[in-house]
């Protein structure tokens, strides 16, 4: 279980800072929360305690883990299937993860492809949502401003 002020990834959703733990009754039944914050908007997030570990709830990486994220994005794009709702499929398994090398792979590799031709709109809304996740764990765990972190994503593909 973690702890208010824990820094933590929710995958699909990104990084952000434990506010709080409440108790609430949804649809009847009482359970607690963690009250999550992400650092890049003003949204809360209420995640079930109980269910945390099931969805892939983690705590943020080190500081030197970002290093290590800097380098696969500036690396060689991996082969993604030619097939449009393959690549959507295998793409948002990689997200699904939680794995932070996992979503720079897909942000560096949707990043680079739209820069030849357009993304379609599903994979135009996948990048915005990849990015935003790996840009908040950058925040996090690097202490970085969200505009550094943009900046170092977008320089680094």
């Amino acid at each position: 279980m973690f702890s208010v002020g824990d820094k933590i990834v929710y995958p699909m959703h990104g990084a952000g800072t434990i506010q709080g733990i409440e108790e609430k009754k949804i649809l009847g039944e009482k359970k607690q929360y963690y009250i999550f914050k992400l650092p890049c908007n003003d949204m809360d997030i209420m995640i079930p305690v109980d269910s945390g570990e099931s969805v892939g709830v983690r705590e943020i990486v080190d500081k030197k883990v970002i290093e290590d994220v800097v380098v696969l994005l500036r690396g060689e794009s991996t082969k993604m299937n030619s097939n449009w709702s393959r690549r959507h499929r295998e793409n948002m398994d990689k997200l699904r993860t939680g794995d932070i090398m996992q979503v720079a792979e897909v942000v560096r590799n949707l990043m680079r492809m739209d820069k030849y031709r357009s993304l379609s709109s599903g994979e135009r809304k996948m990048l915005i949502n990849a990015r935003q996740v790996l840009i908040s764990e950058i925040i996090l765990a690097a202490d970085m401003d969200p505009a550094e972190a943009e900046k170092l994503v977008d320089e680094s593909v």
